[in-house]
């Protein structure tokens, strides 16, 4: 009986919702929630996600080229976790298995012994433990630096630039909306960076910002700021009372005698900067997670307040720590045999990022970077039209995935870039395919 009751009762609910008029059916079935306006000003998805879409369209209609397909696009490693570095990572999760080591929630702020480590291996001393923030990645470091700036500040950055510093600006509302025609949002300064200016912004040309981004070495130029550079910069930002979000993702990969690794290596820059970095490239720990931020005791916001106790603030409030495991093999990373491995990797990709760069210099490209980094930055020639299409062309042509240059911002138009991150194998291949499939030069 109370069964009939209830099958009644919804099949007259289903009835009345079916004879509601279409618009009302439909209001019924929306939370009253408003969205986020900020959301609806992002300008199409997230660059790599976009790529991902692209690259399976067309193996839909091309079934046939599924094992064809080689990607030098985006900046993920490919090669195993060296065996030092995977110890720590198996030793760290045995001890999960042990009353003696197992371990439960940790400081937000990272394990103490990472820290340090941190500041004595990868600082030589010149920042301290307590200056460092364990994370899982330079990426959401640097959603965790905008909430903790907020909506209010104007941000500057370079053009072109890893979509992350421009997209989370939107997000937190600090900008306007996006210009149709310039592609550039209202409220954000943005740097040019060119072959001219050897893509380093010269931040003297620009009205103020409080927050100025600067990666290197830089994805996605490939450019690599030298000591002069950076020196001027950090007077430049202490002058006009701006704070220097520094990101050192690809530090390891420099080589060149002279050129910082960290911007803390420049005089005055604890006063004005901050560093974000990650194992991610060092390695092989893309998919593991592990980052870190450094912001120095010296730093203070205009009130006098530290920007240290701040962050600290958003690290315990919505984050519980690193991966105690992770940690572990961030540890092995920083052991003498842990380094010379992060060596061999970065020399690895490095020779496959000489070898994309000799090919486009034989087809007769301007090819910048790939010398302190991983990525290849290649000036089209106008008969390939937009970057965009370039990127179409070449996968259609050869099947190499690449990255269009505007995707990195307005100044990339014109550009692709490319990862040296593909196995070695993979990367001759895709090189003996752009050159024979890539017609010569013509301006």
């Amino acid at each position: 009986m109370k069964l009939s009751i209830a099958f009644s009762f919804l099949l007259a609910s289903s009835t009345a919702f079916h004879l509601q008029s279409p618009s009302t059916r439909a209001s019924a079935l929306y939370a009253g929630v408003e969205r986020n306006a900020n959301f609806a000003k992002l300008a199409g998805g997230y660059l790599f996600p976009e790529i991902a879409r692209r690259r399976t369209s067309y193996l839909e209609e091309n079934p046939e080229m599924k094992d064809r397909v080689i990607s030098l696009g985006i900046g993920d490693t490919t090669q195993p976790i060296p065996p030092h570095i995977l110890n720590g990572l198996v030793e760290g999760a045995k001890q999960l298995g042990t009353k003696e080591g197992y371990s439960g929630y940790g400081a937000e702020q990272g394990m103490q012994s990472l820290r340090a480590k941190i500041a004595e291996k990868l600082y030589n001393g010149i920042i301290s433990a307590d200056e460092v923030f364990v994370s899982d990645g330079a990426k959401p470091d640097i959603m965790r630096l905008q909430q903790m700036f907020g909506p209010k500040v104007v941000s500057a950055v370079q053009d072109p630039s890893y979509p992350v510093y421009v997209d989370t600006s939107v997000i937190m509302g600090q900008t306007g909306e996006q210009d149709t025609n310039s592609k550039q949002y209202d409220k954000v300064i943005y740097m040019p960076c060119t072959p001219e200016n050897g893509f380093f912004p010269d931040y003297s040309s620009v009205p103020r910002a409080d927050i100025v981004y600067l990666c290197s070495p830089n994805n996605p130029t490939g450019a690599a700021a030298t000591k002069e550079q950076l020196e001027g910069l950090v007077k430049l930002c202490k002058e006009r009372g701006s704070i220097l979000v520094f990101d050192a993702a690809y530090a390891p990969f420099i080589r060149s005698e002279g050129v910082p690794k960290s911007i803390f290596e420049i005089e005055g820059a604890r006063e004005v900067a901050i560093e974000v970095n990650s194992f991610s490239k060092y390695a092989g720990f893309t998919g593991v997670r592990l980052g870190w931020t450094v912001i120095p005791g010296d730093l203070k916001f205009k009130d006098g307040s530290l920007v240290r106790n701040d962050f600290n603030r958003i690290m315990t409030t919505t984050f519980n720590g690193a991966s105690n495991i992770v940690q572990a093999g961030g540890l092995a990373c920083l052991d003498d045999e842990g380094l010379a491995e992060i060596d061999a990797l970065i020399d690895y990709y490095l020779k496959n990022a000489n070898i994309l760069r000799e090919t486009f210099e034989k087809i007769g490209y301007d090819v910048y970077g790939g010398v302190d980094a991983p990525y290849v930055f290649v000036k089209l020639p106008a008969s390939m039209g937009g970057s965009w299409d370039a990127f179409q062309t070449i996968l259609e042509k050869t099947q190499v995935v690449t990255i269009p240059g505007a995707g990195f911002g307005p100044g990339g138009e014109g550009f692709l870039r490319l990862s040296a991150f593909a196995p070695r194998e993979a990367v001759v291949e895709a090189c003996k395919r752009l050159e024979e499939a890539l017609a010569p030069v013509s301006a």
